[in-house]
């Protein structure tokens, strides 16, 4: 390792406290900064770290059938990191790692095989045996129910979401987790991601299942689909199995288990590209496109206007009663947040006689002054503490949790992840600031921030299967060797300073320049 590498390490993660700029700011913060309730940890996903896809009665998942298909070139989650099999020794790394929570998700196909009707003895069995390492370690589990896996079978059956009786599946898949997991689960949400689902699911269809139609989609379309009407119609059947699913658990199960049900959501931070009045009205629809598409509901009970207005007959109405079930039905909001887009008004695109969702938004997104997406998140940690105080001030401060945070890199086999240090060290600093009490700049008043986030979590904990891309990038704590038939873990350095951030200790740099050394060397070949 070099004298610059060593000294760029020291002036990251020495000591309890660590060094930043982001935008022009200098901070520095610790673990016991933050309330001692708030809790840290880190996440995955079944289809993306279990593999075993065949084993032990699991059937395939829609995202089995799309990753078969050739969109990730050949790769698919057959194996991934073998979490299967390996889950004991990854609880211990993250024990090791000081991780408070874990964040993980069930396979519906894995227990229940058919989709529904008979539980899967040995799926039941293993997510069991998951939960309790976790709780043996003091780790508090945080179960996702979808994460973009609905068993195949219910897909060729009657079309999976696009029908409503997947409603009713999804209700009968959580009431059995409900009933054998919620003795030792306190925090479950329902989807991950649900607009990205509808959206890159059936508009453009670059996740699964791949629905899709020209001209709007990416790729071939070949999976059949209307991008037009879709996502507005799968939106609505995930909204209805998720009010579902929140009052199956108050009314069944609340009054002994004592948990809490939410729903996940992708969640950019929008600015206007110009002061113009135009971009500034244009940067409100976009966050009413891309969170108050679900959020609104939620809490109002139906969508907001301008969605309703430019989606026109495309988008479902709720009935009275739908509406009132709806409203309300939530007791946390989990958010996956990892840039700052900037937003120009483009009317034009509602002229069109066929539009899709991002037409009817009829804005162009910027990336940091380019249409094209960077490979690599750039640190705007503002972004995260402006989102949180809209959602204060727009959703009346309801419960946060950050449930996906970090930077991308390519998977190429380097420990030495010093960017994702630096975006990690930032974010979690925002963090800090949009909960704790500040001064004001007159230094006469103080005043309470008052975002009501309850905990964080860097995605992701592994090197996984990502669902854009497979294994061509990577956000892990830890490097999995896929070359290595044992594909073992290998920390990276941001993982040795999340370690003592959340431990509050100095690191021994002596044993972990030795760690790094010794994979230094091979890590080229990777």
């Amino acid at each position: 390792m070099s004298i610059t590498v060593r000294l760029l390490f020291l002036l990251l993660v020495i000591g309890n406290v660590g060094f930043f700029i982001a935008n022009g700011v200098v901070d520095e913060y610790q673990r016991d900064d933050f309330p001692a309730e708030f809790v840290f940890g880190s996440g995955t996903s079944a289809y993306q770290v279990e593999g075993a896809v065949l084993e032990d009665g699991r059937s395939f998942s829609i995202w089995d059938t799309f990753a078969h298909s050739g969109y990730y070139n050949g790769a698919n989650g057959d194996v991934a990191c073998d979490g299967y099999h390996k889950y004991k020794e990854d609880i211990q790394l993250m024990a090791d790692t000081g991780l408070e929570a874990f964040r993980f998700s069930i396979s519906w196909s894995r227990l229940i095989p058919n989709g529904s009707g008979s539980v899967n003895a040995k799926g039941l069995q293993y997510y069991n045996n998951f939960i309790n390492e976790l709780l043996s370690h003091g780790i508090q589990p945080h179960v996702t129910l979808f994460h973009d896996d609905l068993p195949q079978i219910l897909e060729d059956e009657y079309g999976g979401w696009i029908s409503r009786k997947a409603v009713k599946d999804y209700l009968a898949y959580v009431d059995i987790c409900f009933r054998e997991f919620g003795d030792r689960i306190l925090h479950w949400t329902t989807f991950n991601e649900a607009n990205v689902f509808s959206l890159g699911g059936y508009d453009v269809g670059f996740t699964p299942p791949g629905r899709c139609s020209s001209p709007f989609g990416f790729g071939n379309c070949t999976n059949g689909g209307n991008s037009s009407y879709e996502p507005y119609l799968v939106t609505h059947h995930l909204l209805l199995a998720h009010a579902s699913a929140v009052r199956l658990y108050r009314k069944k199960y609340k009054g002994r288990q004592h948990g809490f049900v939410g729903i996940n959501v992708f969640a950019y931070w929008f600015e206007p590209y110009t002061n113009t009045m135009e971009d500034l009205k244009a940067t409100q629809r976009a966050h009413d496109f891309y969170l108050g598409w679900f959020l609104n509901p939620l809490v109002n009970g139906d969508y907001p206007e301008t969605v309703k207005k430019n989606a026109g007959n495309r988008i479902p109405s709720f009935t009275k009663l739908e509406s009132e079930r709806i409203k309300g039905s939530f007791d946390f909001f989990g958010i996956n947040h990892y840039t700052t887009l900037q937003v120009k008004d483009n009317p034009s695109s509602l002229e069109n006689d066929i539009r899709d969702f991002m037409a009817d938004m009829a804005v162009t997104l910027i990336f940091s002054g380019t249409e094209i997406p960077p490979t690599q998140f750039l640190v705007e940690p503002l972004g995260l503490q402006n989102l949180l105080n809209y959602l204060k001030e727009e959703y009346g401060n309801p419960p946060i949790y950050i449930h996906e945070n970090g930077q991308v890199q390519p998977r190429n086999g380097t420990l030495i992840d010093t960017p994702r240090v630096e975006y990690l060290r930032a974010y979690t600093g925002a963090l800090l600031d949009a909960l704790r009490l500040l001064v004001s700049q007159d230094m006469q008043s103080l005043y309470r921030n008052g975002s009501n986030t309850r905990g964080y979590f860097v995605w992701s904990f592994l090197d996984l299967f990502e669902l854009m891309d497979g294994y061509k990038s990577g956000y892990g704590l830890y490097y999995v060797d896929l070359n290595d038939k044992e594909l073992t873990r290998y920390p990276k350095l941001s993982a040795h300073w999340y370690t003592s951030f959340l431990k509050g200790q100095n690191i021994s740099q002596d044993d972990i320049f030795l760690k790094l050394d010794a994979k230094d060397s091979s890590s080229s070949s990777h």
